[in-house]
């Protein structure tokens, strides 16, 4: 009987053995740094932070993108780090190597025309801070901390916003490592919204349930289209056209398995099977246009598979109190 497996005598064990070191001694290594975004309580600002507490490898800098999705304004850049203080774009250092400027968090737009966005009083924003300590490394008494705000924020009013690398600046992570050779795996958020107005100023329209007066903005016939349907509730609710078809939330989402079964019957209906087989299936309309006779279409699918499942925070709530298309 031949043997397939070759013989593997002890020194050709070790010979394996050493290689599998060198080759993992070689593998890069791997960091993560974890992004997040709060607002702060009924008011226009919202905190930036980073958590890196799993990392032995500490963070040098930051370098992000911070972009919102509307006309809004971002009024007010503030770096709050006491540990990562150094504003590499604007930092002033005279000829004897002292700081006669510290700079602001705000990358200079002149600095990088092609990879900094406009700055204050525009809707994106480009940001880069880093940290100076001595004795190097993660056992000094001087080194940053591995979590904690960044940046606060401020907007002219509801928004939503992302956060992204400045690539130009720290590469496609927009954070830079003590050891430039580890690959750093960098967590954004997702879209992040902001309420800014308190929904008081819709209220007398949502008591009436006449949203498509005042303030609200409306197309050519979706007016027209809410009178044929005998004026649904649902059209007014401050999140029917992100998905939330019933008004409510479970467990802090607005768009949920319950709305998922309202839109499924629905979907691709003509009207009559939609009055007699879909209660409160005119709901789904999440764009309050039609498309073939059909009310519930794939414009309206997109839209609800966007927000499906996500946290309030993630789901603007600006419907009817402000233009949404």
């Amino acid at each position: 009987m031949t043997t397939i497996c070759p013989f593997i005598n002890s020194y050709q064990k070790r010979v394996v053995f050493t290689a599998l070191v060198a080759l993992i001694a070689a593998a890069p290594a791997w960091a993560r740094v974890d992004i997040s975004v709060a607002q702060v309580a009924d008011t226009n600002e919202i905190i930036i932070s980073f958590d890196a507490g799993t990392e032995i490898n500490l963070v040098r800098a930051f370098a992000f993108d911070i972009q919102l999705n509307n006309d809004a304004n971002i009024l007010e850049v503030t770096g709050l780090s006491a540990d990562y203080y150094i504003y590499p774009g604007t930092i002033q250092i005279d000829a004897f190597g002292n700081v006669i400027d510290y700079g602001t968090v705000l990358a200079e737009y002149s600095d990088l025309p092609s990879g900094t966005l406009s700055g204050l009083d525009s809707n994106g924003v480009t940001i880069e801070m880093a940290s100076l300590y001595a004795p190097v490394g993660p056992d000094s008494p001087n080194a940053p901390a591995k979590s904690g705000d960044l940046v606060s924020i401020k907007v002219s009013k509801d928004t939503c916003l992302t956060i992204g690398a400045s690539v130009p600046r720290a590469n496609s992570s927009g954070v830079v490592m003590e050891d430039p050779n580890e690959i750093v795996e960098v967590n954004f958020p997702a879209l992040f919204c902001v309420l800014v107005s308190t929904q008081t100023d819709c209220e007398p329209w949502w008591r009436t349930l006449n949203c498509f007066g005042g303030i609200r903005p409306w197309r050519a016939g979706e007016r027209e289209s809410w009178v044929q349907w005998n004026k649904p509730d649902c059209w007014c609710y401050h999140r029917q056209c992100y998905g939330d078809i019933n008004g409510t939330s479970f467990f802090g989402k607005p768009v949920t398995i319950s709305d998922l079964n309202i839109f499924k019957c629905a979907f691709n209906r003509a009207d009559d099977y939609i009055r007699q087989y879909c209660p409160n299936g005119i709901c789904a309309d999440l764009n309050h246009a039609a498309f073939f006779g059909k009310r519930v279409t794939i414009t309206d699918l997109n839209t609800f598979k966007q927000y499906f499942n996500l946290p309030e925070s993630q789901v603007p709530p600006d419907c009817w109190c402000a233009p949404w298309w």
